[in-house]
């Protein structure tokens, strides 16, 4: 083999500009349409999201970035006025099966918000909250969670002498890690990140893709960020959005290098946007 073939052009072609050949997704849309009563937000989405990989949804503002990933834990449920058509499946079963137990979606299916909300509560009760409403409730079972969970947030060292403080005391990047810890504390198997550092400084944001590498080998993650430099680092694949559309998704080096889609490069060298 000779070192040409390892450079990113010689990699398996795309099956499309939209379809990057994923053999064992975790989620899958088919025909997605969402509408914020006569305004539509999507327009016929089709993709399917690779488990225990870090999935970017990259495009300027108002391109449904977060509209979509809303989508996965069914929290444009909560919404007035919308209607959503097509399929989405988590692992092969449909999200909007009458049967399907919607809080229990929402414990496999984690959400991290753009903005940090702790809980007006210690530390570990942050932590604790989701297993005490899932049913845990022996101190010894909580602790350990409560452990486990802030350590795979690289958050123990820093809170371990102080688990009884107001949450609400911590820095913004420690504050945004406690609420991945939250997330993590009920076990879920995706971890939805809605632009997780757009309110951080530069070191509380390395500290948060740090993590969200550590993460990606037991968990799903899908992360919405404005910024193409925070995708390239941290995920390895992006989808580009543009006006609801999908317009290109593939693996993260191939779109940012060498991308299929005119306005994939127009977008990702600053033309617009």
């Amino acid at each position: 083999m000779d070192a040409n073939s390892l450079t990113p052009k010689a990699r398996p072609a795309r099956l499309s500009a939209t379809d990057p050949g994923i053999t064992d997704p975790v989620f899958s849309v088919r025909g997605l349409n969402l509408h914020y009563g006569s305004a539509q937000a999507l327009h016929g989405v089709h993709m399917d999201i690779p488990r225990h990989c870090v999935t970017a949804l990259i495009g300027p503002s108002g391109c449904g970035k977060s509209t979509l990933i809303r989508c996965f834990n069914r929290m444009n449920d909560l919404v007035e006025n919308v209607r959503i058509e097509g399929l989405i499946t988590f692992d092969g079963r449909p999200i909007d099966d009458p049967l399907l137990d919607v809080s229990e979606l929402r414990r496999q299916v984690g959400m991290v918000f753009q903005k940090s909300n702790p809980f007006p509560k210690s530390i570990y009760e942050n932590v604790a909250y989701g297993p005490r409403i899932h049913g845990i409730s022996r101190r010894a079972d909580l602790d350990a969670i409560v452990e486990r969970s802030l350590r795979s947030a690289a958050l123990w060292d820093e809170t371990k002498d102080r688990l009884n403080d107001n949450a609400t005391g911590l820095s913004g990047g420690q504050q945004q890690r406690l609420c991945i810890a939250r997330a993590l504390a009920v076990d879920p198997e995706v971890i939805l990140l809605d632009e997780p550092c757009s309110a951080l400084d530069p070191i509380s944001t390395a500290r948060v893709e740090e993590l969200i590498q550590e993460l990606k080998g037991r968990y799903t993650l899908i992360i919405v960020t404005h910024s193409m430099q925070q995708a390239s680092r941290v995920s390895d694949y992006t989808a580009f959005l543009y006006l609801g559309r999908l317009v290109e998704y593939g693996p993260t080096e191939q779109l940012f290098l060498n991308p299929m889609c005119r306005q994939t490069e127009d977008y990702i060298t600053g033309r617009f946007g």
